[in-house]
C-alpha cells in the first residue's frame, strides 16, 4: 500500500513544526501548505474553534485531494470576556504580526490584576468528501505583564503556565508539547492513530469507488 500523504493545513511555520514533530513517527508523509503552490485560502469565519478547524481541513482536503489536518486554536482571556478567542491571530488587525497582537493584549489588560487565561485547540482531520474526526483540548495559565522567552509563536511569550513555572515562550518544544493545548489534542490523535489510519483508508477507498461510479455514469 502506498504511504499515506497527510497535509497540515497551515502556512504558519511554528505551528507546522509542532505538528510535524509530534507526527514524525507516524506511517505517513507529512506536508504543509508551503509544500504546494498557491491555493485559495479557506474562510475562517466560524464562531467557534471547531467550525474554523473543520472549514480549513475540509477545504484543504477538497482542493488538494489529500487528507488534511487543520488546527484552530486561540487564547481566551477571562477578564476580556473570552477575547481574543477565535480571532486570536487577527486580534490587532487582519494581517497582524505576533508582536502587534501581543501589544494589543497587554494594552487591553493594563491595570487588570486578574489575568487568568486559557489556550484552546481543536484539531480536525478531514478527507476530500468533507467527513472529519475532531480532537480538542485546553491549557490554563496566566498572562504576564511583559513578554518572556523567545521560543514558540503567537502569544507564547505572554502565557505563563504555573505548573511548569515558565511561559510557553521560555519552554523548548518538548516541554511545551507535554502541557500545551495543541500537544494534548495531538496526543489524543496519536493514542488512537491505528484506528485513525483505518478510518482514513476506508474513507479514501469509499471516495475512490464513488469517483469511479461517477465517471462511468458520465461517459
Amino acid at each position: 500500500m502506498a504511504k499515506l500523504l497527510l497535509v497540515v493545513a497551515t502556512r504558519n511555520g511554528g505551528k507546522s513544526r509542532e505538528i510535524r514533530e509530534f507526527l514524525r513517527d507516524f506511517p505517513a508523509e507529512i506536508k504543509d501548505l508551503n509544500d504546494f503552490g498557491p491555493i485559495p485560502e479557506a474562510a475562517e469565519d466560524g464562531e467557534t474553534f471547531e467550525e474554523n478547524a473543520h472549514k480549513k481541513a475540509s477545504f484543504t482536503a477538497k482542493v488538494l485531494g489529500f487528507p488534511a489536518l487543520a488546527d484552530d486554536s486561540g487564547l481566551e482571556v477571562e477578564a476580556l470576556g473570552g477575547q481574543p478567542g477565535v480571532r486570536s491571530a487577527r486580534y490587532a488587525s487582519p494581517k497582524a504580526s505576533d508582536d502587534e497582537n501581543n501589544s494589543k493584549l497587554l494594552e487591553a489588560l493594563t491595570g487588570i490584576t486578574h489575568r487568568e487565561a486559557r489556550f484552546s485547540c481543536v484539531l480536525s482531520l478531514a478527507v476530500p468528501s468533507g467527513q472529519a474526526l475532531t480532537y480538542e483540548a485546553t491549557c490554563d495559565g496566566v498572562i504576564v505583564e511583559a513578554p518572556r522567552g523567545h521560543n514558540g509563536f503567537g502569544y507564547d511569550p505572554l502565557f505563563y503556565h504555573p505548573p511548569m513555572g515558565k511561559t510557553f515562550g521560555e519552554m523548548d518544544l518538548e516541554e511545551k508539547s507535554q502541557v500545551s493545548h495543541r500537544g494534548k489534542a495531538l496526543r489524543q490523535l496519536k493514542n488512537e492513530f491505528e484506528k485513525v489510519l483505518q478510518w482514513l483508508n476506508r474513507r479514501l477507498e469509499e471516495e475512490k469507488i464513488l469517483r469511479g461510479a461517477h465517471d462511468i455514469c458520465h461517459r
